[in-house]
């Protein structure tokens, strides 16, 4: 969501880059996820609408997408999968929905690509109602020393070539410095890399709007 103007060639090619993985990975977190979002959910960042299929029949789906190729794609995969779905063309950081207006926040690989993480989390805390939930799954910083300090020599290179992607973002702590308790949380590694390096999980608000949460 980094580039307003959006990118043609990623959204074109974002299906089948990732085809593999959302049989053998993604596909089954997704589901898990969207099992637990009841009501009216936002689709944050909902790119080419690979979570369509998993929401529940009776959600009523709102789909956050400001990349206008992406976005377009998603409209397709709507289509097909014989959902509706309401489309906003609106980045993370700035949501056109009104305060307290939906019941579940879905949050799929986007919060690594958002410009302002912080001002993000305050939009998902504002536009959430008392008691809905931020669902996520995201691809974090790998603790490992090592590791840790490749994702940061790569992400400048990273971000360029996958839509503003960073893969050295600390996702859990900013979220629970934004106000949010995690009352699940799980991690998974990915190939041989140590530790884990996608996390998966259910946050809400805490009533102070402070610090909170278990710890990974």
């Amino acid at each position: 969501m980094a580039d307003p103007r959006g990118h043609r060639i990623f959204a074109a090619a974002y299906d089948r880059l990732t085809r593999s993985a959302e049989r053998n990975f993604l596909g089954a977190h997704r589901a898990w996820l969207a099992a637990r979002a009841t009501g009216r959910v936002l689709d944050l960042g909902a790119g080419t609408g690979a979570n369509f299929p998993h929401l529940r029949a009776h959600a009523e789906i709102i789909a956050a997408e400001p990349d206008p190729y992406m976005l377009e794609r998603g409209r397709q995969r709507a289509r097909t999968a014989g959902r509706t779905v309401t489309f906003l063309p609106d980045t993370a950081e700035s949501l056109s929905l009104e305060t307290a207006s939906v019941d579940a926040v879905l949050a799929t690989l986007v919060l690594c690509t958002v410009e302002d993480p912080a001002r993000a989390l305050a939009e998902i805390r504002r536009v959430l109602r008392p008691g809905g939930s931020l669902l996520f799954l995201e691809h974090v910083r790998l603790e490992h020393s090592l590791w840790g300090r490749v994702q940061d020599a790569v992400t400048p290179l990273w971000r360029t070539l996958f839509a503003g992607c960073h893969p050295n973002r600390d996702t859990v702590t900013a979220i629970r410095q934004a106000g949010f308790d995690i009352v699940e949380l799980e991690g998974y590694p990915w190939g041989p890399l140590p530790g884990p390096l996608f996390v998966r999980g259910e946050a809400r608000q805490t009533p102070d709007g402070g610090r909170g949460g278990l710890s990974p």
